[in-house]
């Protein structure tokens, strides 16, 4: 199947490999900041337009992007030289901007959070150097939605930083106070596998979109409602870049009146008018976008995926 992708977005190759030798491998975020015992805050840098930490993994120390579209741990194969096969996936691994035709997992036993310990965590484990040589970092791997889901996330552009405060069965905080911002406004929303699905409109056309922290650009699908369609306005064409090496055109603007609800809204986005169909057939959904980066900068966002809802607290009046 031919992967065509923006040379902005995320990328991930089709082989997975599993660590040798090493039955407890840790995650430790060492400049994170405990505020209690079930949170931790950790400042992040924007590569480009991408959310990345930095951590330390079996006595290497270097980047993670933090993406929502990923379902799994990843770890970058370059970066770990003793593997072998341990598990193959005979169905797709998809998420938001990759598709995986076959995949190799195995299992994290322990993942440190700044003392926070997950257990049993499936984590795959590919070549990534595309991306690092791409954005210029050292990338140990991709943190994704089978580490984040048992938190409440805190996705604030404002500050660079993200809070994860751990959360029960039902998704309750369990601490009181964690933030000292103000919650201004909430949106429900559905769990498709591991992408965050909501309902929106443009130019007041019913549209599903995605949500995902590493979606460099937003984009909009070729065959959404032609009116919404309107007050996409193209400004450029951008080259799409396959894992093959072959490359298409597409068209790149600005997306005017998005709104989730009649208080969520948004100024004009830039957006990629591209094809969203092989994405909606791994998912089983119709997704007719993906809000990523420009999403989250326009509004400093919680996630809750047990309770399957967004928070949202307003940047300062003063922000340019």
């Amino acid at each position: 199947m031919n992967r065509l992708l923006l040379t902005a977005l995320l990328v991930l190759p089709s082989l997975c490999f599993s660590l040798n030798g090493n039955t407890n491998p840790s995650i430790i975020f060492n400049n994170a900041e405990k505020l209690n015992e079930n949170t931790t805050r950790i400042p992040f840098k924007l590569v480009d337009h991408l959310i990345v930490v930095q951590a330390e993994l079996l006595d290497k120390k270097g980047s993670f992007i933090i993406d929502t579209g990923s379902e799994a741990l990843i770890l970058n194969q370059i970066h770990f030289d003793n593997f072998y096969e341990f598990q193959k996936n005979n169905q797709e691994v998809s998420g938001v901007n990759a598709i995986l035709d076959y995949s190799y997992e195995r299992r994290i036993d322990a993942f440190d959070i700044n003392g926070f310990r997950l257990e049993n965590k499936v984590s795959d484990v590919i070549n990534l150097s595309h991306i690092e040589q791409s954005k210029k970092i050292k990338l140990l791997g991709i943190i994704g939605y089978n580490v984040l889901k048992d938190y409440e996330i805190f996705v604030d552009l404002y500050l660079n930083q993200i809070t994860l405060t751990k959360t029960d069965k039902n998704g309750n905080l369990l601490n009181d106070k964690v933030y000292l911002e103000t919650i201004v406004d909430s949106l429900d929303f559905k769990l498709k596998h591991h992408t965050i699905v909501v309902d929106g409109l443009i130019n007041n056309q019913k549209v599903k979109f995605g949500i995902d922290t590493a979606a460099e650009f937003n984009q909009i699908n070729r065959s959404v409602n032609k009116k919404a369609l309107r007050y996409f306005i193209p400004k450029k064409r951008l080259k799409l870049h396959g894992a093959s090496g072959k490359s298409v055109r597409v068209l790149a603007g600005k997306l005017h009146r998005v709104k989730l609800n009649d208080n969520i809204y948004f100024g004009p986005m830039h957006t990629v008018l591209t094809n969203l169909n092989q994405l909606n057939e791994a998912f089983g959904t119709q997704l007719d976008g993906v809000l990523g980066y420009e999403f989250f900068a326009q509004k400093r966002t919680i996630i809750n995926y047990k309770k399957e809802k967004l928070y949202f607290i307003d940047y300062p009046l003063n922000i340019k």
